[in-house]
């Protein structure tokens, strides 16, 4: 029987502000608070407000031991080798912390406001699997050269060499069979998400994260790695959590999950058995990820997605009983 990954939590980075002191004093807390990695999103709109490499190194000199994650860096923003570059600095200022988080790019209002074109989703992804497999060449001891559809690079030293050996891990997040199977195939960590080809969030991402359909999306991220020759049970399994929240008691919790239900037009019941909700008392958590990680095999859990959770200290105790267990 395949020993379960130990638990590990994450939480979004609160966006740097002034005074800085204050804003150094949040994340000591999250650090504090047991949170094993501190993640910060890649977009230009909807009030994202941080860059996630400039923020993440800041906040690498306030802290000690957390991790930190791009969550996840759009693909289409950036070229590897600036990725490369940025990646193999901030895990040497960080002296080995930081966790290269990377997708294909989805967010129709980025791509709008910023001008980017915005391909077609297959490539898109093709353009991903080349920036791929750019990066790992960068991050190896030679020069490397690279000729594709995409990109070319020619005898390029990737310098400086990063801490972590081969490279600093990398998650791979996406919704898609074809994303869950690149996962599989060249991540350390993969983040399970809603389909986002409709470039949105809403009703559909939320049906798109049933339990049923979570199965599925495990299983292409099982499927990709064993086509590649690889374990799949030496892939972590990551879930955000869009709404997640500690309850004092078991009726509130569900009357919570009734008005966000309703909101949404969502059944309730489907909305509580998402893998990508967590709501109910501080005993209700813990065995609900405790059930997760035995039938989905999710062990990387954010508490939120994308932005900080307002209530992310009332689930220190959750932290508290599951982390490293």
């Amino acid at each position: 029987m395949t020993v379960p990954r130990p638990f590990r939590f994450a939480a979004t980075l609160p966006a740097p502000a002034r005074p800085l002191s204050a804003w150094h004093g949040e994340v000591r807390r999250l650090e504090d608070l047991g949170v094993d990695t501190l993640v910060a999103a890649d977009h230009f709109t909807q009030g994202y407000a941080a860059e996630p490499m400039v923020a993440l190194t800041a906040a690498a000199g306030a802290t000690t031991r957390v991790r930190l994650q791009t969550g996840v860096l759009g693909n289409d923003y950036r070229h590897p080798v600036l990725v490369h570059r940025m990646a193999a600095l901030l895990d040497v200022v960080s002296d080995g912390r930081f966790v290269l988080g990377l997708g294909a790019g989805w967010m129709t209002s980025d791509y709008e406001a910023a001008g980017i074109a915005l391909d077609e989703p297959a490539v898109r992804v093709d353009r991903f699997e080349e920036s791929l497999q750019v990066l790992k060449g960068l991050f190896g001891d030679a020069p490397f050269t690279f000729d594709g559809r995409f990109y070319r690079v020619h005898e390029l030293d990737g310098l400086p060499k990063p801490v972590q050996r081969p490279h600093p891990p990398f998650f791979v997040g996406g919704g898609s069979p074809r994303v869950l199977r690149i996962a599989g195939r060249e991540a350390d960590v993969a983040g399970v998400n809603a389909s986002l080809r409709a470039g949105e969030l809403g009703e559909h991402a939320i049906r798109d994260l049933s339990c049923e359909r979570v199965l599925r999306k495990v299983g292409w991220v099982r499927e990709g790695a064993a086509a590649a020759g690889r374990d799949p049970d030496s892939i972590e399994l990551e879930m955000n959590h869009w709404l997640a929240r500690v309850t004092p008691t078991v009726a509130d919790a569900e009357d919570f999950l009734g008005r966000v239900a309703a909101r949404y037009g969502v059944d309730a019941a489907l909305l509580a058995e998402s893998p990508s909700v967590l709501v109910g008392t501080v005993e209700q958590c813990v065995e609900t990820l405790q059930a997760r990680r035995e039938r989905f095999g999710f062990n990387v859990l954010q508490l939120d997605a994308g932005f900080p959770n307002p209530g992310i200290a009332d689930f220190a105790p959750v932290i508290a009983a599951l982390s490293g267990t």
